[in-house]
């Protein structure tokens, strides 16, 4: 998010952040991605489904499909669903609206957040939370530079017992 929370802009995302893009596919690798239908068309085609993850999309269309994802129609379901598993992580990774979702259902024991040093003028925003029921450690720092058109640092929020 930038530094108004600002998380996308026509349906896409604002900046090019290489490391953080390489932070991202690193820690989803092997894992489940859970994204809003709106934050799956905004994958670039020739991307879709992200590789080498189990992609899922949550859309209240019930005529949706999406090649090689599962699709709920409902966070709820979608949790059920995955219940049981043990060995996989479920990453909820957008858009604005799934993030608010997800914090407001109290699932989420653990975030990654990456605050980006610049305001954009964004129309999505991520949702607000109480940060005094997180700790927070920094993960990676990266200055802008010719390859970051912004500075960046990435936290990993873990909920207070």
């Amino acid at each position: 998010m930038d530094s108004e929370r600002g998380i996308g802009k026509n349906n896409d995302l604002m900046w090019n952040l290489p490391k953080d893009r390489k932070f991202f596919k690193d820690t989803t690798q092997g894992q489940i991605v859970v994204m809003g239908r709106k934050n799956y068309d905004s994958i670039p085609e020739k991307y879709r489904p992200l590789p080498n993850r189990l992609n899922v999309v949550l859309t209240r269309n019930k005529d949706f499909s999406a090649p090689d994802c599962l699709v709920f129609h409902s966070l709820e379901d979608c949790l059920n669903y995955f219940k049981e598993e043990t060995e996989r992580t479920l990453f909820i990774i957008g858009g604005g609206e799934i993030y608010k979702m997800a914090l407001a259902s109290n699932v989420i024991d653990e975030m990654f957040i990456t605050h980006v040093h610049h305001h954009y003028d964004a129309e999505t925003f991520f949702t607000a939370f109480d940060e005094n029921i997180w700790e927070s450690q920094i993960i990676l720092e990266q200055e802008k530079d010719a390859q970051h058109e912004a500075a960046f640092t990435v936290k990993k929020y873990t909920r207070k017992p």
